[in-house]
């Protein structure tokens, strides 16, 4: 964004209602930033396609702008799959990532680690492509199927099928170090999404005949993809500042309290889950099941749905919302929010009943704001006086009743100590759908929150 262009503004001293003020010497400058596009061509950002997250220019920009050094801290409550970390490690910055969804870490982890000895791994590398290369008939007929639930039957071929367990059982009984085989079993999951036949593009794997594609071998696959994470672990260890920095990656809900110290970071810089009922534990399901973590919808529900903020109506349970769904605590902190909340909780509440679903997105709204209440209040704890908390966030319209998410955190901010906070555009959202009867026609955007200590 050039400094001449506009966005919104309000501090604690302002009225609700904000108007547009020219852009202050401290605002973001955003005009170098992308999209989650950039994280699918860069060097181990894109060892694994979770586009929930957002742009590691962002965080470059970020890091620049602030001018943070091997003497700051980085924090990310929400981690995803360790965008900020690595980033954070490469610039050599501290950084403290916290993620509830347990495969998300460990991706996260994996990727966060570069201490290699490069020439044993190279060694490694080739003697387990050259095993896996040329299995015998009985390698792969001694695979027992049966330990798959039925979508991973209907993703792959049986003989696909055989393939990919006996990579995954090759790399597990390997001669390799814990961390080699982390990552080659990371290579492997992300072998997957390539070499199905199903339709593989996020959010959902689609496994029908409308959206089959042309099976890959996953052997061939797993080769290419295993080369490629050796070759960008050469070209980001060139490019290392190798600064003695710490990068913590703690499996860690971003609502309790945080194991850290009061005002001791330097910049807070995350991604929530948007509120547009996208089921984050669902959408690692194909994986889950592969490596065995889960073997059902109600496994990665107890497992990983439980854990994470409320965003989606699969994780709301009605029967456990008795009386008034948003917390006492909101309505004290920030009463003006608090009722414009009610009102638009109510109406959703109402209008459900005519629809077809009867998706429970009042509850849902409600759920999210209590929850993400709870993390501002974690966030604002452990930043430093003058301290920026930057979000990607994006509004949402269930049954088309506008939420306007980053008004009301910003206002919310506001209600527990922040200074101010600012609001730039990124993008405009849900234009794809636009043509869809089913979905309600309001322009919804991506936005930069940024609260200011």
């Amino acid at each position: 964004m050039r400094r001449t262009e506009k966005f919104a503004v309000r501090d604690a001293m302002q009225p609700y209602l904000f108007e547009t003020l020219q852009t202050p010497v401290n605002a973001l400058d955003i005009s170098r930033l992308g999209t989650f596009q950039d994280c699918l061509r860069a060097p181990v950002h894109r060892w694994f396609k979770y586009p929930a997250g957002f742009s590691y220019r962002l965080v470059e920009t970020l890091i620049t702008e602030f001018r943070l050094t091997q003497s700051h801290w980085i924090l990310d409550p929400f981690a995803g799959s360790g965008t900020v970390s690595v980033v954070a490690k490469q610039q050599g910055v501290n950084s403290v990532g916290m993620e509830a969804h347990p495969f998300v870490h460990w991706v996260a982890r994996v990727k966060c680690f570069w201490e290699f000895d490069m020439k044993r791994l190279h060694r490694k590398l080739v003697e387990l492509l050259a095993y896996v290369r040329s299995p015998s008939a009985g390698d792969l007929h001694q695979q027992d199927l049966t330990e798959f639930p039925e979508l991973l039957h209907k993703c792959f071929s049986e003989q696909n099928l055989r393939k990919l367990k006996f990579l995954r059982e090759t790399i597990k009984g390997f001669d390799l170090l814990p961390e080699e085989r982390d990552l080659f079993l990371l290579a492997l999951v992300d072998t997957l999404r390539t070499a199905t036949k199903a339709g593989a593009g996020w959010p959902y794997i689609a496994p029908s005949e409308y959206h089959e594609k042309q099976e890959r071998d996953a052997v061939e696959v797993f080769g290419e993809t295993a080369s490629m994470f050796y070759q960008d672990l050469v070209t980001i260890r060139a490019n290392w500042r190798t600064l003695p920095v710490t990068c913590d990656l703690l499996l860690h809900d971003a609502r309790q309290p945080y194991p850290l110290d009061e005002a001791s970071i330097d910049l807070a810089v995350t991604s929530p889950p948007y509120l547009n009922n996208y089921d984050y534990a669902d959408r690692t399901r194909l994986e889950l099941y592969f490596l065995g973590w889960a073997k059902s919808w109600r496994d990665i529900t107890e497992q990983i749905r439980e854990r994470l903020i409320i965003a989606a109506t699969t994780q709301v349970r009605r029967t456990e919302f008795d009386g008034e769904a948003l917390s006492d605590e909101l309505k004290t902190f920030a009463p003006v929010i608090y009722k414009e909340l009610r009102t638009k909780i109510t109406q959703l509440s109402h209008t459900r009943h005519s629809k077809g679903g009867k998706k429970s997105y009042d509850l849902m709204v409600a759920g999210y704001f209590n929850d993400i209440f709870q993390v501002l209040k974690q966030v604002y704890r452990v930043l430093k006086p003058e301290a920026p908390f930057v979000l990607v966030l994006g509004d949402s319209a269930p049954y088309g009743v506008h939420i306007p998410t980053d008004v009301y955190l910003g206002e919310i901010a506001l209600s527990l100590g922040f200074r101010r906070y600012t609001i730039q555009t990124l993008r405009k959202r849900g234009e794809k759908w636009r043509n869809n009867p089913q979905r309600h026609q309001m322009a919804l955007k991506e936005v930069l929150l940024t609260l200011w200590m």
